[in-house]
């Protein structure tokens, strides 16, 4: 299938979640909630979210140091930051990860082979930390009452995930395994990070929801959005807090305010791209550099 038709697809299914999400709550109700917001706590997700993103940004350079391609700090949150606001805005289109491995590749020597699986390993170390915490977070919610024959398969995960994800690092990608307790708690500070965020957004509600639950939700929506099924994850993680509000009894335009008001802190951080967007003249000169000097060398 071509892209244009995936695309059409995508936005298809988000609008017609939207629809139904819009159908079961009260649009008005939905629009005071966001606009009753604690200004403060919305100011600290902020902080909170794009702190994430900088660690998140030292960890993909940690991923490039096991291939020789280590950026400075400063080049490596700015291509972070490029490629969030690809990722967000044109998502099924050439995507975040695919524009950075496609800058890196454009200066660098050497195949896209490891590219490919640092920008696979870099996405999965993120999801071994959400998968962790949303286990850990189950276990301690309603849902877990709700759903008990959930709790053997969030324990399992919980407790076998990291040994499976850093087993399939060392076999994909051996040379990364002195990098492997940094990239490891990198990912879990990332996620806590997430969480806190999430939580300072909670707190800005004039009626904060239950945090355990609220919590639990938000990383169930962060791996739906993950799915390839959606524009950006737009309706999906909405539908989730519709459902997931609803079956412990709250209500749920809270539920999808918080998702809304998620999707605006991580717009407006991914539109901070925008100031990079000239990035290539700085990889360019970073790797003509190094380049120079390793033949100087020789």
């Amino acid at each position: 299938m071509s892209r244009l038709p995936k695309v059409a697809l995508k936005l298809s299914l988000s609008l017609l979640l939207l629809v139904w999400v819009f159908r079961e709550i009260d649009f008005q109700e939905l629009l005071s909630l966001i606009g009753r917001c604690s200004p403060f706590w919305l100011l600290l997700a902020f902080l909170a979210f794009n702190l994430s993103q900088i660690v998140s940004a030292i960890r993909f350079n940690y991923y490039l140091k096991g291939i020789g391609s280590q950026l400075s700090l400063p080049l490596a949150i700015k291509l972070y930051y490029v490629g969030m606001f690809y990722n967000l805005f044109l998502p099924g289109g050439i995507g975040g990860d695919g524009y950075k491995i496609y800058l890196i590749k454009r200066y660098r020597k050497g195949g896209v082979k490891e590219l490919l699986q640092i920008a696979l390993l870099d996405r999965l170390s993120g999801l071994v930390a959400l998968l962790f915490l949303g286990s850990l977070l189950f276990l301690f919610s309603d849902y877990s009452r709700s759903f008990p024959l959930l709790r053997p398969l969030a324990l399992a995960g919980g407790v076998a995930i990291y040994p499976v994800a850093l087993s399939l690092h060392r076999r994909l990608f051996p040379q990364l395994s002195r990098y492997l307790r940094e990239i490891t708690l990198l990912a879990l500070a990332v996620q806590l990070l997430q969480l806190l965020a999430a939580s300072a957004l909670i707190e800005a509600l004039p009626h904060p929801p239950p945090l355990v639950e609220t919590l639990t939700l938000f990383l169930l929506s962060s791996i739906v959005a993950v799915l390839p099924l959606t524009i950006g994850g737009i309706g999906a993680r909405e539908a989730t807090f519709l459902y997931g509000f609803k079956l412990i009894g709250y209500d749920p335009a809270v539920g999808v305010a918080f998702s809304f008001l998620f999707f605006l802190l991580t717009a407006l951080s991914s539109a901070l791209g925008l100031l990079f967007i000239n990035i290539s003249d700085d990889l360019a000169s970073k790797y003509r550099y190094n380049q120079s000097d390793r033949e100087g060398r020789e």
